[in-house]
């Protein structure tokens, strides 16, 4: 690491939620909210955007997500959302930020890199689904997981999931809400590839240390493509992300469809329900 990016990662602390570490050309964002299974806040994400408008003026080539502790994310942070649906309030503008991040990370020059270990549930799938590639740790659980708290997407699943992963496993894990091995959507091809463990690790616990792994080769791969050249890598990007409007669209579709179940469903009982199975 060069000075530059000591003075990157040295603006963080182990109290901010998200550190960001410099790598040459390469950056990794650690959500680092270990634990609440770095479930996404409006701080979190108003932050993520902030690093992303920076990296992008600054020239970053590849940006790696990633989690502290044992989840990579396990999506908005529920506690938040009872909080909004106590006093009336809509998330609705905080899940409007998640989609507008997933659409600048798309539209981004920057190749995007998830590095999703232990769990990748809901908006961290939604973040996974927004990315160019996917790297996972050994038997890290992916899925929406929405219906199982009785709600709905609101940070683009509903856009993305069909395309990155076909109709069929996007049936699946939208209309169960279960979750599934990272190694059973590798044949899809939206997981690139399952990361091999250290042979030296602490394999007690996988979930607490296939972090290491799964971002190291996230940083082998990301060298690769800062080899190529840039201009012609932006160009083919934005041929692969398709049309920005009818993203935003569809977006903005799935955000009534929140709206509407947040008003009609006894959303608040079952968020109650959730924590109180937890206490």
């Amino acid at each position: 690491m060069n000075d530059e990016d000591q003075s990157t990662a040295a603006r963080d602390s182990d109290g901010e939620v998200l550190l960001v570490e410099g790598h040459g050309d390469t950056e990794i964002w650690r959500f680092n909210r270990p634990t609440a299974r770095n479930a996404l806040t409006p701080d979190l994400v108003a932050r993520l955007r902030a690093e992303l408008e920076r990296a992008q003026a600054a020239g970053i080539r590849s940006v790696i997500l990633a989690g502290n502790g044992q989840s990579f994310c396990t999506g908005a942070d529920l506690k938040y959302l009872l909080d909004c649906a106590e006093s009336g309030a809509s998330p609705r503008p905080f899940l409007q930020s998640i989609c507008d991040l997933t659409v600048e990370m798309e539209h981004s020059p920057i190749v995007f890199f998830t590095a999703v270990h232990g769990h990748a549930v809901a908006g961290g799938f939604e973040l996974a689904l927004a990315a160019d590639v996917v790297i996972a740790a050994p038997r890290t659980l992916i899925g929406d997981g929405h219906v199982k708290n009785n709600l709905v997407p609101g940070g683009g699943s509903s856009v993305r999931i069909v395309g990155k992963l076909g109709a069929g496993h996007a049936r699946w894990l939208a209309l169960s809400g279960q979750l599934v091995d990272a190694a059973e959507l590798q044949s899809t091809g939206w997981v690139h590839e399952i990361a091999a463990a250290h042979a030296d690790g602490d394999r007690s616990d996988p979930l607490v240390d296939s972090p290491t792994a799964v971002v190291g080769r996230a940083l082998e791969l990301a060298e690769v493509v800062n080899a190529v050249s840039l201009d012609a890598r932006t160009r083919f990007k934005a041929r692969l992300v398709g049309d920005r409007a009818a993203t935003e669209a569809a977006l903005s579709a799935e955000l009534d469809m929140f709206d509407e179940h947040w008003r009609s469903s006894d959303v608040i009982a079952d968020l109650r329900a959730f924590f109180n199975t937890r206490k």
